[in-house]
């Protein structure tokens, strides 16, 4: 097994996707084909759910925010995502999110590809949503309410759109600029939406309902007077201990069903529940071992919290498409050595380090060090 890994191991160039190089690549091929595709990916994994080696994400939790470690393998392909989340962050310029991801050989340990995962995040919270929403939501949805207008919610209505047909949209969030932006964005998609007083004249008819708030608190955005029978509810952003976004009286009144139980319990809007409320995990649906949907009336929510899974998923994707459009960007990661015992001899031609005079701080010797990129 390992000869036939040699080539693998001895080019030592990993293939590296940037965020700039992720957008150049989303562009080429189509935001709303690369979520539809996405998806597929997705689906393909989440029914040979067996094959992986599974766990909840490592999280370190601050004041301010979280970064989590998310880790998943089958038998050839290891992959992990480093992910934040830090609600605070637009206030100094930068993203609530960022991300990136490895996907790497099994059999050899070797790094195969770095990728920007922040967009692709994006990309694949948004296909999960709407991959769950085809097999739970009621057939001929047409109207979605999506309550958090922040920088997921773009995402999320080309995907409901692409996926399931949904063309009208009823916008809210605490913040007027952020719905402004989406409504912007929305009709340069050709896509419309009505801007709402607040969620509950936002979810007011609606067959589907997303929430996909950014605050790190308990919060209730969706009380059950608010929800009718036979709607969906597609909860994004109860992620985290601590952070929910569904009264414990619209869970209890529904069918709920999770990614991977054994994190949603910690992480998800069923954190309030006890320990024995039922769920249903999605590749169980997707396999046909349990039911979906079972009728009209029938209210249904997809407790998403995020897994590992999807990420598997989005970089293989983002792999066989750069693949697809002949992107070679690469990182000499890994030290190229003729004897690969001889990590030492990688260094520049030694000297006596009594001889050799210090670095001034901020400077390097005069060896030429070449980075490829």
């Amino acid at each position: 097994m390992y000869a036939a890994h040699t080539s693998l191991t001895r080019s030592f160039e990993t293939r590296f996707l940037s965020a700039q190089r992720v957008a150049t690549m989303i562009a080429a091929k189509g935001l709303a084909a690369c979520l539809a595709d996405m998806a597929a990916c997705i689906e393909s994994d989440f029914r040979r759910w067996e094959a992986f080696d599974k766990c909840a994400r490592v999280a370190s939790h601050s004041a301010q925010g979280v970064i989590e470690l998310m880790p998943i393998a089958d038998q050839q392909l290891y992959a992990f995502k480093y992910v934040n989340g830090h609600p605070l962050n637009h206030r100094l310029g930068l993203s609530t999110v960022m991300a990136f991801g490895v996907l790497a050989d099994v059999a050899t340990g070797t790094p195969l590809l770095v990728s920007e995962l922040t967009l692709t995040t994006a990309l694949r919270t948004a296909a999960t949503s709407a991959l769950a929403a085809r097999l739970l939501a009621r057939p001929g949805s047409r109207r979605m309410a999506l309550i958090g207008n922040g920088a997921q919610s773009e995402f999320q209505a080309l995907a409901f759109h692409r996926l399931l047909g949904i063309d009208d949209f009823r916008l809210y969030d605490v913040d007027p600029a952020a719905t402004g932006k989406l409504l912007a964005n929305l009709a340069s998609m050709g896509l419309r939406g009505t801007v709402c007083r607040d969620a509950r004249e936002a979810c007011t008819g609606a067959d589907i309902i997303t929430t996909v708030t950014a605050d790190k608190t308990r919060a209730t955005i969706l009380t059950g007077d608010m929800i009718a029978p036979g709607m969906h509810i597609n909860a994004v952003g109860g992620d985290c201990p601590g952070k929910t976004e569904l009264h414990p009286e619209v869970l209890s009144r529904s069918q709920v069903f999770v990614e991977f139980e054994a994190q949603t319990r910690i992480e998800g809007d069923i954190q309030q529940m006890s320990a024995d409320f039922p769920v249903t995990e999605l590749w169980q649906v997707l396999r046909g071992a349990r039911p979906g949907r079972r009728n009209a009336s029938e209210i249904t929510v997809f407790d998403s919290v995020g897994f590992a899974l999807e990420d598997f998923s989005a970089l293989r994707f983002m792999r066989d498409l750069a693949e697809e459009l002949g992107v070679a960007d690469s990182l000499s990661l890994i030290p190229a050595l003729d004897d690969p015992r001889n990590l030492f001899g990688y260094l520049p031609a030694a000297e006596p380090l009594r001889d050799r005079p210090a670095a001034r701080p901020g400077h390097l010797p005069d060896t030429q060090y070449r980075v490829a990129m």
